[in-house]
């Protein structure tokens, strides 16, 4: 299969291109070790350098491992970018029910595991918001973006706390678009605003030690943004 483009740059991007195909499609599977730089530039037809500069950028996206004197290896079929993206793409009922499923395990083990530094941070979170509220309990003029940091920064606490490596990770790239969509419901007058007294429920369950109670709690404050995105799309 003979490849060619304009430049060097974007041959190694078609390169690159023709190999992520090849692995979405199952021609290696994880754990396997993918042909030889030698092999595979025969393959396409290019310079080795070229296919050399295009498993270098499947490995630091984490489809491709490198294993000195031993060759590069399959890490997984799909490219974290291109979930990613459609992480970014998703609409708000979607990004709310990732964030249930992500943030209700989180709530569960941070019940278990947290560590009185985790409720110290809850806490400077939930305070510092507060202090941007005005008389009605809304966010004061021009504070809504560090209103919505301060959400943001309390919800990644109680993941933290749950002190899961995977989790942690996963909720670190996702947090760009919750908090797209946190802004954008916060600027809504049909959505539901931010109530202190469901976070400081869930805080209370994680510092009693109360893994039900903790889930029960995200659930409940993140169910009402849910059902109004919900009725909103239902009158449309």
């Amino acid at each position: 299969m003979a490849l060619q483009a304009a430049g060097r740059q974007s041959l190694v991007d078609t390169v690159v291109e023709a190999l992520r195909s090849q692995l979405a499609a199952g021609e290696w599977q994880i754990g396997t070790r993918i042909p030889t730089e030698h092999a595979l530039a025969e393959q396409l037809q290019v310079g080795r350098n070229t296919v050399r500069e295009a498993v270098r950028v499947l490995v630091h996206a984490g489809m491709l491992r490198s294993r000195q004197g031993e060759g590069t290896f399959v890490v997984s079929t799909a490219d974290p970018g291109d979930i990613m993206r459609g992480v970014q793409r998703a609409g708000i009922r979607d990004v709310l029910e990732l964030r249930i499923a992500l943030e209700a395990e989180a709530a569960r083990l941070a019940a278990e595991r947290h560590r009185p530094a985790d409720l110290e941070r809850m806490r400077a979170a939930l305070d510092a918001q507060a202090a941007l509220e005005d008389a009605a309990g809304q966010p004061a003029s021009g504070s809504l973006e560090l209103y919505a940091n301060h959400d943001i920064a309390f919800h990644k606490a109680v993941v933290d706390a749950a002190y899961n490596t995977a989790l942690t990770a996963t909720y670190g790239w996702f947090s760009n678009s919750v908090r797209e969509a946190l802004v954008t419901a916060l600027d809504d007058h049909a959505m539901p605003k931010i109530v202190h007294g469901d976070h400081r429920a869930v805080l209370d369950a994680i510092a009693a030690g109360d893994p039900e109670a903790a889930e029960r709690a995200i659930r409940d404050l993140l169910e009402k943004p849910k059902r109004a995105v919900e009725a909103l799309l239902a009158s449309r």
